[in-house]
């Protein structure tokens, strides 16, 4: 994949992250988040490339644009697969939080899991830790294997894991080992991808979020040496169907980080409010700033771009 492709990714994000930055704390998730669609779609049809989404706003059905198995791009150039989420933090940009983000993981034709719309129990570390976990062990188990690695008390480490009524079992058990805990609302792709500096002070992922997101934040992953693992966690008989629909016979697989993003891979984020790992775009007379991130597998290069946007020249899509 042409390394020249990152930045014009840059440049989807950013578009997508600005126009939905525009809607923060306004209260309106839809507002928000189809701002970031329309941007993000326009923004793809001017990138030299012959692309098709794998993982986007849903069905044919249910999205009028950026769904499961639309083309975009110019249709010249490498044939890609591309797993987005424009808005990934919706509740998050309407209420002013942190660490919502606009994010893209892109890949050669069969790289990316084309991952049904269900759930799906994860567990990510940084590269330092990669083949330490194990997805089937206890939170405890794993845990003590990566005090272990990190030469560490168990206390000393911090689990992020997402505010959720199903994960109250989760939650008392890592209490209960003495390490630290991050409860997030939303955004799991942004805390899998904090684990891979070590800045961040964040160790481990947990716990059950979306399939889709499971898979981009694994090509994040994939493209710094980190380690993911996931299993699909259905709610009902019409996902389990979908997922099988969608090529995945086995419901109960372990996936593998490989299994999810695999070969040459390319991740890009762009800060839509303030994080963690990114900041958000901050506005001001006659343009703005935008905060990105652009990761690529085959060199295991990680690029931050600052960039400086003057909105008295439209940008050509």
């Amino acid at each position: 994949m042409n390394r020249n492709l990152a930045l014009e990714f840059v440049r989807v994000t950013e578009m997508a992250a600005i126009a939905s930055a525009r809607l923060m704390g306004r209260g309106d998730e839809k507002a928000s988040d189809q701002a970031a669609v329309d941007a993000m779609r326009a923004m793809l049809d001017s990138v030299e490339c012959d692309a098709t989404v794998v993982i986007g706003e849903g069905e044919r059905d249910e999205a009028p644009m950026l769904y499961i198995g639309e083309k975009v791009g110019t249709g010249s150039g490498p044939k890609l697969e591309i797993a987005l989420d424009p808005l990934e933090g919706t509740t998050i940009c309407a209420n002013g939080g942190y660490n919502s983000i606009s994010v893209m993981a892109i890949g050669g034709e069969n790289c990316l899991l084309h991952a049904p719309d269900t759930y799906m129990d994860k567990i990510a570390v940084g590269p330092d830790c990669k083949g330490a976990v194990d997805i089937t062990l206890s939170p405890t188990e794993n845990l003590k294997r990566i005090a272990d690695v990190k030469r560490c008390r168990i206390a000393d480490l911090t689990a992020v894991i997402l505010d959720r009524e199903r994960h109250a079992g989760l939650i008392a058990e890592v209490r209960s080992t003495g390490a630290r805990i991050q409860l997030i609302g939303d955004g799991d792709v942004s805390a899998a991808i904090a684990t891979t500096n070590p800045n961040m002070g964040v160790d481990v992922l947990f716990g059950i979020g979306g399939a889709p997101e499971g898979v981009i934040a694994a090509a994040a992953l994939q493209c710094v040496g980190g380690d993911f693992q996931g299993i699909l966690r259905p709610r009902n008989n019409e996902e389990i169907e979908r997922a099988k629909k969608m090529g995945i016979s086995d419901i109960k697989k372990i996936f593998s980080i490989d299994d999810l993003a695999s070969g040459n891979v390319m991740f890009v984020a762009t800060g839509v409010t303030d994080g963690s790992y990114l900041d958000g775009v901050l506005f001001k007379g006659g343009g703005c700033r935008t905060h990105s991130i652009v990761m690529r597998s085959e060199s295991g290069t990680v690029r931050e771009i600052f960039a400086e946007h003057k909105f008295d020249t439209k940008p050509r899509y």
